[in-house]
């Protein structure tokens, strides 16, 4: 696997009492489990406060972030951002690249259409290997890179609506 090439910076985006929507896809319930530890434990360490909702597969986060997002505003306890998290592997048909495709697709629409921050913890790999060693902490940490993301577009959110 490639090294990232950004930037690393020493002050990590930490929005203050930011709470966050987790849902994950339980489709290979190990490897969310990992990408599930890397994202809570960089919400954790924002000292952000999160909710979970666990789906069936990658298609159904999108939907469910929106569900869930309807609730809490509608409650007065809107999210500030979310973060999806799941699994789809490489398969012998075309399925692999319409989960892939799509469920990307949707969370990008969401998020724009609510400008609302949604972290794309969603692994799309062509192996098993290939996602555990994104999914593990020690190796890509991809769920914590996720969640960090829809923590990094908190911050910017809320500094620039405060102009």
């Amino acid at each position: 696997m490639a090294a990232p090439k950004r930037k690393t910076s020493e002050k990590t985006a930490k929005p203050s009492g930011a709470r966050v929507l987790l849902v994950e896809a339980r489709f290979y319930d190990a490897i969310s489990d990992a990408l599930l530890a890397g994202a809570s434990k960089a919400l954790e360490d924002a000292k952000a406060t999160w909710d979970s909702i666990v789906v069936p597969g990658a298609l159904e986060i999108a939907p469910a972030i929106a569900i869930a997002f309807d609730a809490a505003d509608k409650q007065k306890k809107p999210y500030d951002g979310a973060v999806a998290l799941g699994c789809v592997i490489q398969g012998e048909t075309f399925h692999f690249d319409i989960v892939a495709m799509q469920s990307a697709r949707a969370i990008l629409d969401l998020s724009v259409a609510r400008r609302t921050p949604i972290g794309n913890g969603i692994l799309t790999v062509d192996t098993e290997a290939q996602a555990w060693a994104r999914a593990r902490l020690t190796e890509g940490d991809k769920g914590g890179d996720a969640a960090r993301a829809a923590l990094a577009l908190i911050e910017i959110k809320r500094k620039r609506s405060q102009r």
